[in-house]
Order: C-alpha cells, then structure tokens, then sequence
C-alpha cells in the first residue's frame, strides 16, 4: 500500500493552487472546474500530492487558530533563508523563526496567504532517499 494524497478543505482552493502552483514548485496534475474545485497538486519529485478543494457539505477550519504543530505541509528545500524569503516576499507570513534541532534540521513555520502551516525542511539526513 502507498499513500496517493492528503487533502485539505479551503475557501478559495483555485487561487491557493495557483499560489502553490507559483511559489512551492508544485503541478496541478489534476483539476475541477465545478465545486468542489478540487486540484491535486504533485510536489517537484511528482512522488507526493496534495488535494486542495472545497466541499460545501462541510464547514472550512479556521486554519488561524490551528497551531503548527498540529498541522502542516512540510516542503523540503535546500535554501532555507532565500525560500524563506521569497515566500514571505509572495504573501505568505512568517510563524516563528528558524530553528536548528539538535540533529542539525533547519526548521521554520509560515502560514500561506490562506493561514494553512508550511514548514520548510532542510534535513541533515535525508528522512527517505536524497534530498
């Protein structure tokens, strides 16, 4: 068995794509054009997907009030400051500083323009394969 997507439920789920699409390298490898506007979106590897879309059936989280730990889209990247940078520069808002774990991670939290936690990645150790 293999993990195909996690999905997320969001009011403007064209606009959060595009936006994902934009500044995190990612590919909309699938789409709707009627509610719920789902989009399955590939990261740069086109091994993981996330969908972003919008039911009506149910209720939006307030994604403000979700602290970060509790949820998440980690992206791995090799530069953390300039990709830190360029997507607070892009609207996306910072959620703390960057940290390095004692296991020589760099860590930082930032809320899309939706409030939704990105964590930028750059491991030490690669978690599967390479970097």
């Amino acid at each position: 068995m293999r993990l195909e997507h996690v999905a997320i439920d969001v009011h403007d789920p064209v606009a959060m794509a595009a936006w994902y699409v934009e500044n995190l390298g990612m590919t909309i490898v699938r789409s709707e054009h009627v509610s719920p506007f789902a989009h399955f979106l590939a990261d740069g590897t086109g091994q993981s997907v996330i969908e972003i879309y919008n039911n009506p059936a149910t209720t939006v989280p307030d994604y403000s009030t979700v602290h970060p730990l509790q949820q998440h889209f980690a992206f791995n990247v090799d530069d953390m400051e300039q990709t830190h940078a360029a997507l607070v520069a892009a609207g996306a808002t910072a959620a703390g500083p960057i940290n390095t774990t004692p296991a020589g991670d760099q860590l930082a939290f930032l809320r899309d323009p939706w409030n939704v936690t990105i964590q930028l990645v750059k491991r030490n150790v690669p978690l599967l394969g390479k970097q």
